[in-house]
């Protein structure tokens, strides 16, 4: 009788890894390169912190120097912003509009781009209650982070993508 139960929870299990289902935040890319070198004007930011950490979860290596990698990663700016979309009758803050941008650019070692120039930008409109302070504040905070995350898994999907430049032949 507690046979048939684990024989389907162990088909369930094979059916959902055979059709390519993983869990959300964990990718599967294959890169076309082995190492790759991040530069940015932060190393320490939660964005290249969380980007490094997502890179090497795919077998990448992470370089110390330009030269030691296959690849250069150029985080050219990160910012953020906040806009007010509504106001009430009284003149008080009812919805707010968040910005996350994140630009970047991949070259080789002879600065041949791999990926052309390119911005990500992401938008969350959010609503806002002066009563609630607090925790309209975690709420904008954490809408930043999942931004954020949003923005390194675009960029895995980028580089998963990244191929070098066609050469023509003379």
């Amino acid at each position: 009788m507690r046979i048939v139960p684990l024989v389907f929870v162990l088909m369930l299990a094979l059916l959902l890894g055979a059709c390519g289902f993983h869990l959300r935040g964990q990718s599967a890319f294959a890169l076309p390169f082995q190492t790759l070198y991040v530069k940015s004007a932060n190393d320490y930011a939660p964005f290249v912190v969380d980007l490094k950490r997502a890179i090497e979860a795919n077998s990448v290596q992470i370089a110390d120097s330009p030269d030691q990698a296959q690849l250069t990663l150029h985080i050219v700016s990160e910012a953020t912003d906040k806009q007010i979309l509504s106001l009430s009758g009284g003149g008080r803050v009812r919805e707010y509009r968040l910005q996350y941008r994140v630009s970047l650019r991949v070259h080789d070692r002879q600065q041949q781009d791999w990926l052309a120039p390119e911005e990500i930008t992401l938008r969350r409109d959010f609503s806002y209650d002066d009563v609630q302070v607090l925790a309209k504040e975690q709420e904008e905070a954490m809408l930043f982070q999942n931004m954020r995350g949003d923005a390194v898994q675009q960029i895995l999907r980028r580089l998963n993508h990244a191929r070098p430049p066609q050469q023509t032949a003379p």
